[in-house]
């Protein structure tokens, strides 16, 4: 062995320093798993809201599946428009204003043979397959995509409230009623006048 300072005989082994343990973290990484906590629960939160609120939608959808005459898809839509907006609008609009309700809430345009269907095709009993089916697709587009206005919605929600102060009177309550509160039995057939 050479006894020289420098001599390379005289050096030690490197020694490293212990692992770092994944475990316990530190303490950002609770921070940041709260958080993603958090926000997954906002997220469920809302997709769960967002699927409740559009039951009545769904509950449309399926009965129209089941219509094969324009009255029947006439009064489905009105339902289905008493089940989100409040029953003192949509009761007043009948005829030409009730169509332009209509199409104004949705982003595809009413047809002028959707327009007749609603109008005089509620009245004859027979309808060609294609008006029919033309009928049927409005009003499947209708259903699924209708929206309301930030205006409409601050009214739906007066008369709500309004609706809640006479529910003493053992009144049920009109606005954001199911599709089944407006007429559909459980078994999905229609029945009266809409």
């Amino acid at each position: 062995m050479n006894e020289a300072a420098t001599s390379l005989d005289r050096l030690h082994d490197i020694v490293l320093p212990a692992e770092v343990a994944w475990w316990p973290p530190a303490p950002g990484w609770y921070v940041v798993g709260g958080i993603l906590l958090l926000l997954v629960m906002v997220i469920i939160y809302r997709a769960r809201k967002s699927w409740l609120a559009n039951a009545y939608r769904r509950a449309a959808l399926h009965e129209l599946a089941a219509i094969d005459d324009a009255a029947g898809i006439a009064e489905l839509l009105r339902r289905t428009a008493l089940a989100s907006t409040s029953r003192a609008v949509i009761a007043a609009k009948t005829g030409v204003e009730w169509l332009d309700w209509l199409d104004s809430h949705c982003p595809e345009r009413m047809s002028e043979t959707v327009r007749r269907q609603l109008t005089i095709g509620v009245y004859t009993c027979r309808v060609e397959a294609g008006e029919l089916d033309e009928l049927r697709d409005y009003a499947a587009c209708w259903i699924r995509r209708h929206q309301l206005t930030e205006h409409q919605l601050t009214e739906h929600q007066v008369t709500e409230h309004q609706v809640a102060g006479h529910q003493t009177s053992g009144q049920p309550p009109a606005a954001h009623q199911s599709l089944a509160g407006n007429g559909i039995p459980e078994n999905g057939k229609r029945s009266g006048p809409y």
